[in-house]
């Protein structure tokens, strides 16, 4: 007689799967968190936004991108959950949204409960990192549409930010610094031109490289870093006029979106040395300079806009708290264009 565990899908290994992960998802719990006994839904106390006089909801949702292959490759699935809730809630951020909660949605070809707690786990540390709970997720079996040891996930984030205290283009000004926050490399973005070069260069993620000082491997997998506290942290001592999250199309067009159209950013590039793996990257795959720009973040995963008079505060706060920060550069009169200097 036919099932569903002769069709390829085993719902003992998935109550497994979420037995595993519990624990770790509770290291993720905010105080608005409210049980839901039937565990369909994630609950949140909507009551916490009372202290808001006007709360706007920001939501993001992203993907980890190619990146996961690599993930599967060296079998290491404990940090890919970091870089999700690094692309999410570090794009909330850029509004100057606090991250509330999380929701996480893993596709896979097989169950395997041990593999699917890892990767929760890694969301739920994220969340953690980040200061916002993780709700509630899907984990789905796709036999016959993926391989057994294929997986994808994805992620959704609902923050809150009031109204009269929202970032963007709208308080930029000509005057202001751009501040640069170090990346902790290539994060979630243009791996599958990093896919393309491992294969055309030949290259082994388990090649150890003197310029990296650890495997290819393992720089390549090295999570997405998480700002939003800091972020939030630097808007507390400061007024910031805006964010900028460094993802897919690299440094000047992103930093572009922050920006209205009665200004440029002015960037120095000799602020900062590029980290060593965009040079094994751009050096093994001939990659021109301007592919490496418009692909990846080459060292500056967030940029902060704030008036140039709270440069020096913001940079001191944000190296007390472990964030590397430089000034990148400044705003002037333009037509709403990042560009470089040299």
């Amino acid at each position: 007689m036919t099932g569903y565990a002769a069709a390829g899908v085993d719902i003992e290994a998935g109550d497994r799967a979420v037995a595993l992960m519990k624990s770790r998802v509770a290291r993720s719990r905010r105080p608005e968190v409210v049980d839901d006994a039937s565990g369909f839904a994630g609950l949140f106390d909507a009551s916490a936004l009372l202290r808001f006089k006007r709360p706007l909801l920001a939501t993001s949702t992203d993907g980890v991108g190619t990146k996961v292959m690599l993930a599967q490759a060296l079998d290491k699935h404990d940090t890919i959950g970091i870089d999700l809730v690094g692309m999410v809630v570090d794009d909330l951020v850029v509004c100057g949204a606090e991250p509330l909660f999380m929701t996480d949605y893993i596709a896979c070809g097989k169950v395997v409960p041990e593999r699917v707690a890892e990767i929760v786990g890694g969301v739920a540390e994220g969340c953690r990192l980040a200061g916002c709970a993780l709700v509630g997720g899907e984990t789905a079996e796709h036999p016959g549409a993926m391989e057994p040891g294929e997986y994808d996930l994805a992620g959704a984030g609902t923050g809150v930010v009031e109204a009269a205290e929202l970032l963007g283009p709208d308080r930029v000004r000509a005057g202001d610094a751009v501040l640069a926050l170090a990346s902790s490399g290539v994060h979630s973005n243009g791996y599958s031109l990093v896919r393309h070069v491992l294969r055309t260069a030949g290259l082994k993620l388990e090649a150890s490289l003197p310029e990296l000082g650890r495997t290819l491997g393992e720089e390549l997998l090295e999570p997405t870093r998480i700002y939003s506290l800091d972020c939030l942290e630097l808007t507390r001592a400061v007024r910031v006029s805006a964010f900028a999250h460094i993802t897919g199309g690299g440094l000047a067009a992103n930093l572009a979106r922050s920006l209205p159209g009665t200004v440029d950013a002015v960037l120095d590039r000799s602020s900062w040395t590029v980290p060593p793996i965009f040079d094994v990257i751009a050096g093994h795959g001939g990659v021109a300079a301007e592919e490496m720009d418009r692909t990846f973040n080459l060292g500056v995963g967030m940029c902060a806009v704030v008036p140039a008079e709270s440069a020096d505060a913001a940079l001191r706060l944000l190296r007390e708290r472990g964030q590397a920060a430089w000034v990148l550069g400044e705003v002037v009169p333009g037509t709403g264009r990042a560009r470089f200097t040299s």
